[in-house]
């Protein structure tokens, strides 16, 4: 559905699109690098509020969320196409389809937060693709479901501009998972974009109560070499606090990473080597992700070294967490936002 875009300037016969930080100039009858927004006779439009390619009441430690309201379920939706240029992009068939645009199905903020409800969710999530892209949609969406007692979620880049996450957050935005997809090096060589953006928002969110959460796909070749993941768990440690939750998480090939210049998937041990490192950096909760059943899927009292939190997949039982989000071990405290969902 077509909707005058909310941040934009004009540039003579020309508009800048205020969304991301491609801050595309997009002349008139023209679209931007996502192909989401147009410029009609001076004004810029959304061609994408409120269609949904994807609709799922999901965990939220699906997100993956794991210290934001645990044993949770989040409405999410998505839309098409993205900002980024990843090759390995693990939601390709809508997040590379922005030539499906129009084929989705049209749900209205307030028939998304009355499904949410009717599905027993405890929130909102705008993900699957690249949520800035909705960002219009997301500032109604977010604003009624706030009335309503649902917390608010993005699963992001963290590409968007900085007026772009202040709307976000005034209309209601509770948490944020963002990629940091590697190095400087690295994002801009494969997703075509400056990792130090995604980094300032992280720590805008941070400073403004947003619960973060940091997540890294480990590639090999990528983004896997020691120095990589040391400098990302640094700047997690330093820039966010230690208390911050890092996820790194397995790769599967996909995309042009599958047909076109084959990458295999990530190595267990990778991923242990890199829990490894963001421990030895100082994170007091480094999360392996996509191994089911393995042991650094849970929460472990960075104190006491208990098991707090146990997590197989996206099932959740709590174990030695008291009911105040202290180790019942150690009595250290454990940062945690909203209710426990599970018992």
């Amino acid at each position: 559905m077509r909707r005058e875009a909310r941040l934009f300037e004009r540039r003579g016969d020309a508009v800048v699109c205020l969304a991301c930080e491609r801050r595309c100039e997009i002349k008139s009858g023209a679209m931007g690098f996502c192909r989401t927004r147009m410029n009609l006779n001076g004004t810029l439009y959304t061609l994408i509020y409120g269609e949904i390619s994807s609709v799922s009441a999901n965990p939220i430690e699906k997100k993956p969320l794991f210290h934001f309201w645990p044993g949770s379920k989040a409405l999410t939706v998505g839309s098409w196409s993205c900002n980024f240029t990843c090759p390995w992009c693990q939601n390709h068939d809508i997040s590379k389809s922005a030539n499906r645009i129009g084929w989705g199905r049209f749900i209205s903020p307030q028939e998304l937060v009355e499904l949410a409800l009717k599905l027993g969710c405890q929130g909102t999530s705008i993900s699957f693709n690249e949520p800035t892209l909705l960002l219009e949609y997301s500032l109604d969406v977010f604003r009624l479901a706030r009335e309503r007692g649902l917390y608010n979620t993005f699963v992001t880049n963290g590409y968007m501009t900085r007026e772009a996450l202040e709307l976000l957050i005034e209309a209601g935005l509770d948490g944020m998972n963002i990629d940091i997809k590697g190095d400087g090096e690295a994002v801009l060589r494969y997703c075509k974009a400056d990792v130090e953006k995604v980094w300032r928002n992280a720590r805008i969110a941070k400073e403004r109560g947003v619960w973060v959460e940091i997540t890294t796909l480990v590639i090999p070749g990528v983004n896997d070499r020691e120095g990589v993941l040391r400098s990302i768990a640094g700047r997690i440690r330093e820039e966010l606090g230690p208390d911050t939750p890092w996820h790194v998480t397995r790769y599967y090939p996909a995309y042009e990473f599958l047909w076109k210049s084959y990458v295999p998937p990530t190595e267990i041990e990778t991923l242990e080597r890199a829990w490894e490192i963001g421990r030895s950096e100082g994170l007091q909760f480094v999360y392996l992700g996509n191994v089911p059943g393995h042991p650094r899927e849970s929460t472990y009292c960075p104190r006491c070294g208990e098991l707090l939190i146990e997590r197989w997949g996206f099932e959740v039982r709590r174990r030695g967490l008291g009911e105040d989000n202290t180790c019942s071990s150690c009595g250290a405290p454990i940062p945690l936002v909203g209710r426990f969902c599970v018992t």
